[in-house]
């Protein structure tokens, strides 16, 4: 058997293996950790090279054993709580050329945004679009106006955007960075985000690495878009609209989305090597599932979830 095959079989049976363990509660693994590990692939990768060549049993088995040791280190470490917010640490921006817009390095400065509450508002579709990476998106409650948005930044320059038509209001939130410049703060930016609670919300995130925690339960919200890489997304969903649709499409992420007990739910699932708790589920078929009420519920939600290494929990409350 080929030792290249061999390895990757060792590496899917480790992921699985973590995959299963954080399943069944018996340990918390910290994804974001291991993304401070990847020169270990291109060490495994070197040993590979260097002794594979002659293809001798003694330079395999000290492939097989470098691969072993850094899995092992690699378990352990996943197990430590982060030391980091984010998932590309502090100390990713040590090597590389960075121009911090408001020479403050590392340190934060608060700015605040806000659009007004229109008569015509409420009775229109509101899109919220959001996009930027290294940040952390809390919803910290309601505002008399339409949205507000309050920002401790350390990098980048964010904006508030409004479009409005007969029918939608438009709003884009956004971190802009300078062309073909790194800008990446120590510990990224948190912004707190104040909704109003009259209009109907769509809401769009694209991002790369972040963390997103929005209790909408209290809120009219049709729909709910994630696209990003690395993040961490707690959701909560409410029963104030008729149908809910929410899609998460992310690489390496931990999404957790609690929806009410009373509302039918539908999950249709493309995955890779992700992990799956749906609580209260039914299985239907390859990818699928659903609530026992989910034909009889006048309320529905429908969640679609893409994801290639990531663990996805959807609870009911």
């Amino acid at each position: 058997m080929k030792l290249n095959r061999v390895m990757w079989g060792v590496i899917l049976l480790f992921v699985g293996l973590v995959l299963l363990l954080e399943n069944f509660n018996v340990i918390e693994f910290y994804w974001r950790n291991v993304w401070s590990f990847w020169p270990v692939f291109l060490i495994i990768s070197g040993v590979n090279i260097l002794f594979n060549r002659n293809k001798s049993q003694v330079g395999n088995m000290i492939c097989l054993g470098v691969l072993v040791v850094m899995l092992c280190v690699v378990f352990y470490k996943g197990q430590q709580p982060p030391a980091n917010k984010f998932w590309m640490g502090d100390n990713f921006t040590k090597d590389l050329d960075i121009d911090i817009d408001d020479d403050k390095e590392g340190t934060a400065d608060k700015l605040s945004f806000a659009q007004p509450l229109l008569l015509a508002d409420s009775a229109k579709k509101t899109v919220l679009n959001i996009s930027g990476g290294g940040t952390s998106f809390k919803l910290s409650g309601e505002s008399d106006s339409l949205i507000q948005a309050d920002v401790e930044r350390r990098s980048g320059n964010f904006i508030l955007q409004r479009e409005s038509s007969d029918s939608v209001t438009t709003l884009t939130f956004k971190m802009k960075n300078k062309q073909n410049k790194w800008s990446l703060g120590d510990g990224g930016n948190d912004v707190d985000l104040r909704l109003n609670k009259k209009p109907e919300w769509n809401i769009n995130m694209n991002m790369g690495a972040g963390e997103v925690n929005l209790d909408m339960s209290d809120y009219k919200m049709r729909s709910f878009r994630f696209d990003g890489g690395a993040a961490s997304i707690d959701l909560k969903v409410g029963t104030l609209v008729p149908v809910t649709d929410v899609t998460v499409k992310t690489g390496v992420a931990d999404v957790k989305i609690n929806i009410p007990e009373g509302s039918g739910c539908r999950i249709k699932t493309k995955t890779g090597l992700s992990a799956k708790d749906f609580t209260g589920f039914i299985k239907i078929d390859n990818g699928n599932y659903e609530t026992a009420n989910y034909k009889t519920s006048a309320k529905k939600i429908f969640i679609n979830l893409d994801g290639g290494l990531s663990n996805f929990e959807v609870n009911r409350y």
